[in-house]
């Protein structure tokens, strides 16, 4: 009885790591940026809205590159959303008290991808705190929007841009 128990064991240990395994060989990243224009006009520690131009996904020719198409794709979920200030290059992200990044499409509610909130950082990248949404409906699409949502703690003398890279991670089914 107590050998069966431990082959059982082993056996379900074996099966879940193969999973995993299986799952990492399906699995890709995907990688989108886009750029954020905090106006100099955004009031102080009042959230202002900025929406940015949509960001084309190239998905199909994603999925192609990793032998896969939309239709096996079963998961996709943010991994990283890393902001960095382009433009002035002198500036960094002490001006700013928190960002939500919303993602949708034309078919596709508004849901959020990532935020950083009690911001205190004096460089000129932060990493955002992505969610754990599925987002396949929105990198299966040609495009998406960006709507971002910021709270300044300074004035900005200037506008302010910054580069958003994003990796979201790809899950097809091999069947």
């Amino acid at each position: 009885m107590k050998s069966k128990l431990v082959a059982l064991c082993l056996f379900l240990v074996v099966f879940f790591n193969s999973c995993d395994a299986v799952d990492d060989l399906l699995s890709f990243t995907i990688s989108n940026e886009t750029s954020i224009k905090i106006k100099s006009t955004s009031p102080i520690n009042l959230p202002s809205e900025i929406i940015t131009p949509d960001v084309t996904t190239n998905s199909s020719a994603e999925f192609e590159n990793n032998k896969t198409k939309a239709s096996l794709v079963k998961d996709v979920k943010i991994r990283s959303l890393k902001l960095s200030i382009a433009d002035p290059s002198d500036k960094t992200f002490t001006f700013l008290k928190s960002i939500h990044l919303y993602i949708s499409t034309s078919d596709s509610n508004e849901i959020e991808l990532a935020y950083q909130d009690n911001i205190n950082t004096s460089s000129n990248s932060i990493d955002l705190i992505c969610t754990d949404a599925r987002l396949d409906q929105y990198i299966k699409a040609d495009k998406y929007k960006i709507r971002t949502q910021v709270t300044l703690k300074e004035t900005l003398t200037k506008d302010v841009t910054v580069k958003a890279d994003m990796k979201f991670r790809v899950t097809a089914d091999p069947f």
